[in-house]
């Protein structure tokens, strides 16, 4: 493991990553979701793809790498794009899962791949919704402090920075960024995702152009339980394209 530190808003940000195949010319990105971290991705990927330098990294807030701002997805974009800059990565594939997918559509590879990407809005069931109301209120009477007692599972054990960087990027609409994104892109899904559902994988296809669809039998982690496979179908799209 290795860390780089990179300055952005006269933010100095520590980003610890991992690089497997150093001497392969052409990269692969791997950013992870919400909540997440490297070792997951790795744990995937790390035995596969092997004509390619992987990257993985510690988005900022996550895994080993700190964070005391409260950011947005732009913010997390821009980082990742300097970060990208000092390993000279001319980010020739970039594989995004869940929160880590909007990054990547946002960094604009030459070729994206979306596992369960986030981005979507979805109806939110009517238990979610009280909730959210009830904490409106409560922040309304200067008790926001208690936060912790409407927060999602998402962010349980973070701070309170974390958690306004999670309120920032948990319902964005990213349908007009999915929808202007040019390149190649490969979107797989897995059939039972309850974090995002399926539905969202097949309106990410239909918004970018140029891209693929496929299902996996699987949850939202579907990519850990057959990742022979979906490595497999990154080969194909990689090479196809």
């Amino acid at each position: 493991m290795a860390v780089k530190e990179i300055r952005y808003n006269n933010t100095t940000y520590e980003i610890y990553y991992d690089i497997k195949n150093p001497d392969k010319d052409k990269d692969i990105v791997f950013l992870h979701g919400w909540g997440s971290n490297k070792e997951l991705m790795e744990q995937a990927f790390s035995s596969y793809l092997k004509d390619f330098r992987h990257i993985y990294l510690d988005m900022p807030g996550f895994g080993k790498s700190p964070n005391e701002e409260i950011l947005t997805t732009l913010d997390y974009k821009e980082i990742v794009e300097l970060f990208l800059q000092t390993l000279s990565s001319k980010k020739d594939v970039i594989v995004g899962h869940s929160f880590g997918g909007k990054v990547a559509t946002l960094l604009n590879p030459k070729k994206l791949v979306l596992l369960s990407s986030a981005g979507i809005k979805t109806e939110k069931p009517f238990k979610v919704k009280a909730k959210i109301t009830l904490f409106k209120t409560f922040k309304s009477l200067g008790l926001g402090k208690f936060y912790k007692l409407f927060a999602s599972k998402d962010v349980e054990g973070m701070k309170q920075n974390m958690y306004e960087t999670f309120k920032n990027v948990v319902d964005e609409d990213f349908e007009d960024i999915f929808k202007s994104f040019n390149s190649p892109a490969l979107i797989l899904w897995g059939k039972e995702d309850s974090a995002t559902p399926l539905s969202s994988g097949k309106k990410i296809t239909s918004l970018i152009k140029n891209s693929d669809f496929y299902e996996f039998e699987g949850d939202h982690y579907f990519f850990l339980k057959k990742p022979k496979e979906v490595s497999s179908q990154i080969e194909y799209f990689v090479n196809k394209h």
